[in-house]
């Protein structure tokens, strides 16, 4: 496997009882990208982020993440790997009776037991800072937070541990166009200062256009399709092209070019 492909999927199979939602997936991701992740609903775009990072044990397949299969690593070696990724799942996942400093703080007395509390205080806010927040907002709980607040607060807690890899999962739902457009392009900061691969789950074309650098479509079970928008518009799949050539495609495609 080349050293640019950071995860490797190769015959993923998940099912939940009689029902299918994955056969036979493959999928690639280059270090250093964007790589949005689009399908319908149902197609099983969260499970399959479940199952790269270990929360979704699927029925067959192989994933790699650095070059290692996760399923073959000894505990101590795939606590080492969690170490080089973070998640921002849906909706933030905040638990609502710590403050943002402590949210943020979660993962660092995880895997940092004996560190100090005055240290974890200036991470949290460092942290915190960097996603555009004010300091102020670490003391705060998340239910005194706006939405869009809440997910740079989750995101903030996904950096804790200087990750290489950062996954996302629906980061820009249920934010307004203004603040769905500043979170891409935090995101884009992000990736290009501290050299991050990002494997981006999304349902918003704008983001499509606007940040990442290729698209991965599932759908019939499977990743039918990796490429640029271009390269996927060439693709004659009635999924795509109805994705990406309605009315809401060519809405954000001809914001992309204005």
């Amino acid at each position: 496997m080349s050293e640019d492909v950071i995860i490797s999927v190769r015959g993923l199979r998940n099912s939940f009882g009689e029902e299918v939602v994955h056969e036979n997936l493959d999928l690639e991701m280059r270090r250093g990208e964007i790589l949005g992740v689009v399908g319908g609903s149902g197609s099983g775009k969260s499970v399959l982020m479940r199952s790269i990072i270990g929360l979704q044990r699927p029925d067959e397949g192989d994933i790699s993440i650095f070059g290692e299969e996760i399923d073959q690593a000894s505990a101590e070696r795939e606590l080492d790997l969690r170490r080089k990724w973070g998640v921002l799942f849906q909706n933030g996942a905040l638990f609502s009776t710590l403050t943002v400093a402590e949210n943020v703080q979660v993962p660092l007395r995880e895997f940092y037991k004996n560190i100090d509390e005055d240290l974890l205080d200036e991470i949290a806010t460092y942290k915190v800072v960097m996603t555009g927040l004010s300091a102020e907002a670490a003391p705060k709980f998340p239910s005194e937070l706006s939405g869009g607040m809440r997910k740079r607060a989750g995101l903030a807690r996904a950096l804790a541990l200087d990750p290489t890899l950062l996954f996302l999962d629906e980061p820009t739902a249920g934010l307004d166009p203004i603040g769905a457009a500043a979170f891409d392009e935090l995101i884009v900061e992000l990736k290009q200062t501290l050299g991050l691969t990002v494997f981006l789950i999304t349902h918003d074309l704008d983001t499509l256009y606007a940040i990442c650098d290729r698209i991965a479509v599932i759908a019939d079970k499977k990743v039918i399709a990796t490429g640029t928008i271009e390269e996927l518009l060439a693709t004659d799949h009635p999924w795509i092209q109805e994705y990406f050539n309605g009315p809401r495609g060519r809405a954000a495609q001809g914001a992309a070019q204005g």
